[in-house]
């Protein structure tokens, strides 16, 4: 048998062993096999929790109990995902007692979050909640302070976190490819939530200003306001510029449904455009630097290309399949890192302190559309 020298970590010490290589294999496998995670869902209201429901079968997560008062949505779900009614509870205080998870996933109001992390937090029960982290700044600094004094971990989970085709983006440009980085375009939205047709729990809260926090502002404006603080690695713009526009009134009445923001940074700018009046759906990114351009065009298509002379330019057309394991799937994420075997990088678009940033630019945004002028950050 073939025989190995290897270092192996151990949480408090650094050992140097030689061992046989069919071991290590079997280390590595065992290591792979992580415990499932025991996991409450707080709410069924958001449609994104189909996600969730209809992964049952991947291993990492043990879904141990449901909380929804709405008896007739919590039945049609059973039915859908074959799942025991008898798991759903009317409160979380019920659902923890009986069923003791490790950690909850939110599918419930953005309201909500805040109420989520007061109850989970103090029992040391790990919470996701869906973009954006909270309804406003003021909310999202008491769920910072009592992730950080109970020491849970507090992720927010947002659809281009898994993109393969951002994480090519910012690798292409901290590697310098396209120069120093003076423009970023984000461009995300849809045609609306009435016209695609989400479900009427999810529509009732989605256009309210209060469940909600604001309409295609913060359903939207918080990707590109997440996604400029990775690729910033933390930077925090000088000012926050928005204005906002109802082109629905007959079916947002109540919220904004078209946004434009502007974020001045120390050497570059980003303009973000979240929009419920976008005629086909999109989620797409452009980086601008002194060399070049970066079109993530969607999650498996990017574009670069290399400024030759004034206007020519050679083209490189990219194509990406799934991101590896765990970043392909948002709850794989959660679970890994609840089980302590990933550790997320500084700003990574899933964190507390990323989100935190997030909050504070979304929350600007919403200022500066308010009182119409410029708002300044500070630390």
């Amino acid at each position: 048998m073939d025989l190995v020298e290897t270092s192996y970590r151990h949480k408090t010490a650094h050992i140097k062993i030689t061992i046989p290589v069919l071991l290590i294999l079997l280390m590595f496998q065992s290591y792979a096999q992580e415990k499932k995670v025991k996991l409450g869902v707080i709410g069924l209201t958001h449609s994104h929790v189909h996600w969730i429901l209809s992964r049952q079968d991947m291993g990492d997560i043990d879904l141990v109990g449901v909380v929804e008062p709405n008896k007739e949505l919590a039945q049609r779900y059973a039915q859908q995902y074959n799942f025991n009614i008898d798991m759903v509870f009317d409160t979380m205080d019920t659902m923890i007692s009986q069923t003791r998870p490790e950690a909850v996933a939110a599918f419930g109001t953005i309201y909500d979050h805040l109420n989520i992390v007061e109850t989970c937090a103090p029992k040391g029960i790990h919470v996701m909640v869906e973009k954006p982290l909270a309804v406003s700044l003021e909310h999202a600094k008491k769920m910072a302070s009592l992730a950080k004094k109970h020491n849970i971990h507090l992720l927010t989970n947002y659809e281009t976190s898994w993109y393969p085709t951002n994480e090519r983006a910012k690798k292409l440009l901290t590697e310098g490819v396209i120069g120093d980085l003076r423009k970023v375009i984000v461009r995300d939205g849809h045609k609306g939530p009435k016209k695609i047709g989400v479900n009427p729990e999810f529509l009732e809260w989605l256009t309210d200003p209060v469940l909600n926090g604001g309409g295609a502002i913060m359903d939207f404006g918080c990707y590109g306001a997440n996604l400029m603080t990775w690729i910033l690695n933390g930077e925090r713009p000088k000012t926050v510029t928005a204005v906002t526009q109802q082109l629905q009134p007959e079916n947002n009445p109540k919220v904004d449904d078209d946004a434009t923001i502007i974020l001045t940074y120390e050497s570059s700018m980003a303009i973000l455009e979240p929009s419920w009046n976008w005629p086909i759906g999109r989620k797409d990114m452009e980086i601008y630097g002194e060399k070049g351009a970066i079109y993530a065009e969607d999650k498996n298509n990017l574009t670069l290309r290399i400024s030759e002379g004034y206007s020519n330019y050679t083209e490189e057309r990219m194509k990406f399949s799934e991101r590896e394991k765990p970043f392909d799937d948002p709850f794989s994420v959660f679970a890994s890192v609840v089980n302590g075997s990933l550790i997320l990088d500084s700003f990574d678009p899933y964190s507390l302190e990323n989100n935190m940033i997030t909050m504070q630019i979304l929350q600007a945004a919403i200022d500066s559309a308010t009182k119409k002028k410029t708002i300044e950050i500070t630390d």
